[in-house]
This record gives C-alpha cells, structure tokens and sequence, in this order.
C-alpha cells in the first residue's frame, strides 16, 4: 500500500482536499489527520472491520480502547446510553477542546471500539482539519494517536510516515500540531467523577466547571495490561523513544558527570541553564527545554522524534517539577522511561 500525502490549510481546510480523504474514511479506510493535541488515526467509528484496520496499523493491543471523535454535543450523546448532567458541564465549558469524556456507550458502538468494555471514550476537537473531515465523513472518527503502539505520538505528518508509511491509505498534513500533547480524560460512568489520563486540561479546572471535587490522577497507579482498559495512556510503556529513556533530578551530579563523560551519543533535555560541559569523548546533543509547561509540552514530543532521528543512544531529561501544573508532562516521561519486562 502507498500512503498518500495531502497538504491541507491548517486554518482553512480546503473542501476538495477534505472530500479525498472522508472517501477514504467512507470506504472503510485509514487516514491520519491533525488535530489540537497531536495527529489522529482515524476510521469510521461505526464500522468495526475499519476499526480493525487501526488495531493492525498501530499493532495497537485490542484491550486498549479508542476515543470516538463528533463535531457536536448531539452527535455524542448519540453514542452514549447514559448523558449525566456532568458531561453536560464539562461539553458547556471545554468542547470543542482536549478533554475527552468516558460514559456508558450505546449500543451502536461496536466493541472493538471500547475493547470490549461497557464504556466509550468521546470527545469534541477544535481543530479546523479534524472538524472538516469527521463532516465531510458524515460519520464519528475512531481516532488514537497516529504511531505505532508504544511509540512516540506524531505532531507532524512526518513523524506519522516514519511510523505508518504503507500502513494506512492517506495522511492530511496540515502542520505541527498546536497542544504537543493528548487530551485529558475524565471518567463520568461513576458516582464521582475521576481522571483516568492527565493532559491539557488541569484538574482544578474541571473541578471548577463540575463545582465539585474529582478523584485525581493516580500517577503510580498501575492498570492491568491483562483486562480491557477503561481508557487510552494507561499502558505502563507509552510514549516512548526507540532509545532508552532516563529521568534524573537536577542535582544528580555524579550520574550527569559520568553520562556527559560516556562514548555513546546521548540527548541531553534540560530545564537547567546552561549547557553542561562534556567530556572530550562525549558526543552531547543539549537541548534548553521551555520553562513554562504548557511551550514545554508543545515541545516533548518533537524534541523526541528529533532526537531519534539525529541517532543518539540514548536520552536523558531533567525531571520538570513535581506540580500540578506538569502532572500530564511528568505521567508521559515516566511512562517513555519505562523499560520492557
């Protein structure tokens, strides 16, 4: 199979550009397309063997299930059996945006979408592409992250060819996408409303919109790998390089000595000024990371793909700081740190 490239206008997508790709989506095919947070890998929600087609691009694990992607409120609560005044709230103060909602689904979902669970993860996008497209479909999108299962998320149709070249019909490049990292997901089937993946949307906020408490991100949590998971980014592995990933704090001197001081390549993120000074042999390829964290996570996942290309052995990362306000960077490095068992 050939994956084909289109250029589409990020702001204003043009509508001949737009029809190629939802004829894709309505054959039952694969496309890739951006969104707000990173690129999406999209089918018709609705026709299982398509959602199949993602499963097999991604050799994505079937316990792991998708996020359904509508471009209205209505279209949602179509997918839903149960509609609590809850989401109502959140889709009033955050849709179309990088929040997804996991409610009790209808029965017109089939359950490869929800691996087999009896809820459906949904959310609204705001982003002009991934709006005209799910349209144009005339259907909701299946959409995980557009890579391999595992692996770092795409922020740019280049970095979805270098995963999925071959392996899906069409790709719509429409530029570096904008939030770098993947929605926020809040679980509403319970008496209380949880965060099950921390992301662009902080959980005071949400707290704030509900007028009530949530249950918060359990960052050491770990979900059993075995059974469906009731939501995407609940892998212990996720989000990770093809090269070893090692998280330091600022002041391990002796353990940044010797790595700065070692023969093997190694990218160096950094939230400390200044640029360490290697050893003669080292080869140190430094990168400033932002201070703020919402640039910092527009930047992570670029700087990851990056460093891959640029062939070093190995990354290391400043660990940023352990607040609220990094919650969802610092779940996404522990998560791309994590070795195989």
């Amino acid at each position: 199979m050939r994956t084909v490239r289109l250029a589409v206008d990020p702001g204003r997508p043009q509508p001949d550009v737009v029809s190629q790709a939802a004829t894709v989506l309505t054959a039952g095919g694969v496309v890739a397309f951006p969104t707000e947070t990173v690129y999406g890998l999209g089918a018709n929600a609705l026709d299982a063997e398509a959602v199949a087609r993602i499963f097999t691009a991604k050799g994505r694990p079937s316990n792991n299930p998708l996020i359904v992607h509508t471009t209205s409120v209505a279209d949602a609560r179509r997918l839903c059996r149960d509609w609590p005044l809850d989401a109502d709230k959140l889709a009033d103060e955050f849709w179309p945006g990088p929040l997804t909602l996991v409610l009790p689904k209808a029965d017109c979902v089939p359950s490869i979408v929800t691996a087999g669970g009896p809820t459906v993860a949904i959310r609204v996008p705001d982003h002009p592409v991934a709006r005209a497209l799910i349209e144009a479909a005339g259907v909701p999108l299946a959409a995980p992250s557009a890579n391999l299962s595992t692996r770092v998320s795409a922020v740019r149709a280049e970095h979805v060819l270098k995963m999925l070249d071959g392996r899906i019909e069409m790709v719509l490049d429409g530029g570096p996408t904008s939030g770098g990292l993947e929605s926020t997901v809040v679980d509403l089937s319970h008496d209380q409303p949880r965060i099950l993946r921390p992301g662009l949307v902080a959980a005071d906020r949400i707290a704030a919109a509900l007028g009530k408490g949530v249950i918060g991100f359990a960052a050491h949590a770990s979900a059993d790998e075995n059974s469906s998971l009731p939501s995407p980014g609940l892998m212990r592995k996720h989000y990770s390089p093809l090269v070893p990933v090692d998280l330091i704090d600022g002041d391990s001197t002796r353990r940044t000595e010797s790595w700065i001081a070692s023969s093997e390549s190694i990218g160096w993120l950094s939230l400390t000024p200044g640029q360490p000074q290697p050893a003669e042999s080292s080869r140190l390829v430094w990168i400033a990371m932002p201070a703020e964290p919402e640039r910092y996570a527009e930047r992570l996942y670029d700087v990851l793909h990056e460093l891959e290309l640029r062939g070093v052995a190995r990354i290391v990362v400043e660990r940023p700081p352990a607040t609220a306000a990094w919650e969802a960077i610092n779940d996404r490095l522990r998560r791309a740190a994590a070795r195989d068992t």
